[in-house]
């Protein structure tokens, strides 16, 4: 989960666009949610009991029982041909005895320790890992692309070598959203999914990024508790062999340090990396050495399927979608709380399912069949939505569009919802007709930096074609302005996300829930009532797709 309840930096955008140029013509009428539902199962998936919900575990066997039960008692048909499941092919590996992180050949030789000052773990389904004596290569951000006549890899075999990356694009300080790599809204190249499959294809034996707050988004609190313990990875015939060996993060103090040993200064190189024609530079001798040993186990997680066949078009869909894993048990907090709860990331998703698919029901069947797509595996990088764009139950093409939820955070009435990927597809049309029954309004999200959109599961089908609309809470609360949504933001932020102490309060106040609730459910009902097929916007990078899947199914 990602979360972007920020004091708003950026400006507002315009309204997209619906295929033909038209408006949503389907109107709704906002429903009293049904809250008591919406409480209990938060307050249900997020205790002791589910352990965490991470995959392939007793939690995973609790949540699935849980949801299709409620599914049930909401109305809802299995949704995958008479199955409430997919399968989702899973490794689980668990990383042990890990060594140091050593570097030597420099002027001190340094060894950090695992967890509090680097972090690693690998893609490859293997019981070992070494690393030893691997020539160390700064590669700026990691960005291979041949597009914009970038090449951070340019004039060097890092082949065997351990390569140090920086985390986020070269421009991501830039005001605006405009530059090489889009100024201040984060391209899929500054996301540390990309470096590691770039370092991949270099041949790189071990990739480790660098790790700074603010281009992250997230302190170093967040990757040690991610990166620790138990980790999922999609199964493959390879077994992942062709990725580095070792992947993984350090603490900013420490490769400072580094690279001063080896006669470098790490805030000049930092900057040259943000100029195009940047070239990696060796460490001079210095080699890197690290090794552990791997748990293996291969499972069948699943994505949860339910259906509200439509009454008049059952064979076009609109997918509601949110993910029901969380961290499971993770790195302890100061009391010994081992369990990584997930109330709000995402509890709060899973729980908004079974509360709007109620509502729903209640209402009658809508023209369009609506999809409650529960999937698994989101925290390590959308694996179980990913699995579903790749091998969908409803055709692609047929799927109208969707709405993402991926946490729902407890604050009191906002004036706006911030929404990630704003202006990009004719969906916003939908979201603006609901907000204004509720006197509110869209706001792009402040942090484009942060690349959010790229950190939730409606990626996974955004990359398919499908239109996806994802939005957060609103961070201009009715009582006490930006100020008071930033202070709510930040203390999430802070203190409860990924992190044991994300848990249900029976203090919380439901009030702004409550009115996300009815738009969630409004932009679904309205996409199941019209005729309307929105499209992404002309020029966007997903129009081309959706364009060719939407010929192919007429």
């Amino acid at each position: 989960m990602r979360y972007a309840m920020t004091a708003i930096l950026a400006p507002l955008l315009g309204l997209a666009a619906c295929s033909g140029g038209s408006t949503a013509t389907a109107d709704v009428e906002l429903p009293t949610m049904p809250m008591d539902t919406m409480k209990a199962a938060v307050e249900t998936l997020s205790s002791d009991a589910f352990e965490g919900r991470a995959p392939g575990t007793a939690g995973e066997e609790k949540t699935l029982a849980y949801l299709v039960e409620q599914f049930e008692k909401a109305g809802l048909q299995p949704g995958n041909n008479g199955s409430w499941f997919q399968d989702v092919p899973l490794v689980a590996i668990t990383a042990k005895n890990v060594s140091d992180l050593s570097f030597t050949g420099g002027s001190a030789p340094m060894k950090l320790k695992y967890g509090p000052e680097f972090v690693a773990a690998t893609y490859r389904v293997t019981p070992r890992i070494e690393v030893k004596d691997s020539p160390v290569v700064f590669v700026g951000y990691g960005i291979n692309a041949p597009e914009k006549g970038w090449n951070d890899y340019a004039g060097v075999d890092v082949k065997g070598k351990t390569v140090v990356i920086l985390v986020n694009d070269p421009d991501w300080e830039t005001p605006e959203a405009k530059g090489e790599f889009n100024g201040r809204a984060m391209t899929y190249y500054g996301r540390w999914t990309y470096k590691y499959e770039e370092a991949a294809r270099q041949g790189a034996a071990a990739a480790i990024i660098v790790h700074q707050t603010e281009p992250a988004a997230y302190g170093w609190n967040v990757v040690q508790s991610s990166w620790t313990g138990e980790q999922q990875v999609a199964d493959a015939e390879n077994g992942h062999m062709d990725q580095s060996a070792a992947t993984g993060w350090m603490q900013l103090d420490k490769a400072k340090a580094l690279f001063a040993g080896a006669g470098q200064d790490f805030d000049k190189l930092a900057a040259a990396a943000k100029v195009k024609g940047f070239k990696p530079v060796a460490l001079g001798d210095v080699k890197a050495s690290v090794s552990f040993d791997n748990d293996i186990r291969k499972h069948a997680s699943k994505n949860v399927i339910g259906v509200l066949p439509g009454a008049k078009r059952p064979d076009e869909y609109v997918l509601y979608t949110a993910h029901w894993d969380h961290l499971g048990r993770c790195e302890a907090a100061a009391d010994g709380d081992n369990i990584c709860n997930g109330a709000i990331d995402n509890a709060t998703g899973t729980a908004a399912l079974i509360a709007i698919a109620q509502a729903n029901k209640a209402a009658g069947a809508p023209d369009r069949s609506l999809v409650f797509l529960a999937v698994t595996a989101e925290e390590s990088g959308l694996l179980g939505s990913k699995y579903y764009g790749d091998n969908p139950v409803y055709p692609l093409g047929k799927t109208v569009g969707g709405v993402n939820i991926d946490a729902i955070n407890m604050t009191p009435p906002a004036r706006n919802v911030v929404v990630v990927g704003k202006g990009k597809s004719g969906i916003d049309t939908y979201l603006d007709t609901a907000l204004a029954k509720q006197n509110r309004t869209a706001t792009a999200e402040p942090t484009p930096e942060k690349g959010y959109y790229y950190r939730s599961d409606h990626f996974s089908l955004a990359k398919h074609g499908v239109p996806m609309l994802y939005f957060d809470a609103g961070d201009d609360l009715v009582e006490g302005g930006k100020a008071a949504g930033e202070a709510a933001a930040k203390d999430y932020t802070d203190n409860r996300y990924h992190g044991p102490k994300d848990e249900y309060d029976p203090n919380w106040n439901w009030a702004g829930v409550a009115q996300d609730l009815q738009i969630y459910y409004a932009v679904g009902r309205m996409l199941a009532m019209t005729t309307e097929w929105p499209n992404w916007v002309d020029g966007d990078e997903f129009r081309g797709i959706r364009d060719k899947s939407r010929e192919a199914a007429n």
